[in-house]
């Protein structure tokens, strides 16, 4: 696959002469968050965090989608973190769509650009620096880790979107696939975060229902997609935010590849006490 684009946040502010109205919503079973919304006004500083802003695209919420958060960041030249996850048994996926940085994982630095992967364990330390001269633009999404007895916690690595072979759904005429980071099989990953990939033409020919909590961030084209009862359209820098069993579907229409970040809770039993989940309250 060539020719790949990773989009983010425009940032700045609109002109007063633009319209209002924007394809923004929330309902009880899903959010849309259209690129467009994604302004300076309604950035973050995060503690720690040198020369940085962050979009906060998710958090755990009550009675919506509980068990992840996730954030557009941006990290100015010589900007950066000496410590990059602040809670204790917390996981995270860093994926890269703009600029060049160093990561420091492990004992072992890495450098990381536009589609760079990276998996980080539950209480792994990590720094990120940016020593390019253009932002540093990644996606960052944080899971509280949920540990099994006599299954080891993963542990983090790093990779590129040109290194994983997209995986086909079958029957579908070779128009829909995900690209898996992480062995399905392996029940130490309790969260998949995948790059989901239509051509033009290309469907979910069913509406999806299901226990798993989704985010969606849109890298690349446009679709219109099913969420609960509504067919909405989004595009390229978009995010779509899904609680458990919510409808969903897509029809890429194109005229171009239309891709996604996903993120899914997996490969855990329930819990019987919502209120005890791990992480609750950090």
């Amino acid at each position: 696959m060539t020719d790949r684009s990773y989009a983010f946040p425009p940032g700045g502010l609109p002109p007063q002469t633009d319209r209002t109205v924007d394809r923004a919503v929330f309902k009880t079973a899903y959010a849309v968050i259209p690129a467009g919304t994604m302004r300076d006004i309604i950035t973050s500083k995060l503690p720690h965090w040198r020369d940085t802003r962050a979009w906060i695209l998710a958090r755990p919420l009550s009675g919506f989608a509980e068990t992840f958060a996730q954030y557009a960041m941006e990290v100015a030249p010589g900007g950066g973190c000496d410590q990059g996850e602040p809670a204790a048994g917390v996981e995270g996926v860093l994926f890269v769509l703009a600029g060049r940085g160093s990561l420091t994982l492990g004992g072992d630095t890495h450098t990381l650009r536009a589609g760079s992967y990276v998996f980080l364990a539950p209480d792994a330390p990590w720094s990120l620096h940016n020593d390019g001269d253009e932002p540093l633009r990644f996606q960052w999404i944080r899971k509280a880790y949920e540990p099994v007895a006599g299954i080891a916690a993963p542990a983090s690595f790093v990779t590129h979107d040109d290194d994983v072979a997209p995986a086909y759904m079958p029957d579908c005429n070779g128009v829909w696939a995900t690209s898996r980071f992480v062995d399905a099989d392996d029940l130490s990953h309790d969260m998949h975060v995948t790059i989901v990939t239509f051509e033009p033409g290309g469907v979910i020919p069913f509406s999806e229902t299901h226990v798993m909590e989704h985010g969606l961030y849109v890298l690349e084209g446009k679709a219109i997609y099913q969420l609960n009862e509504d067919w909405v359209e989004v595009e390229a820098g978009d995010f779509m935010w899904l609680r458990a069993f919510c409808p969903q579907a897509c029809y890429a229409a194109g005229p171009g590849r239309f891709r996604y970040l996903l993120y899914k809770d997996v490969n855990r039993h329930p819990r019987m006490d919502p209120l005890a989940r791990p992480g609750a309250g950090a």
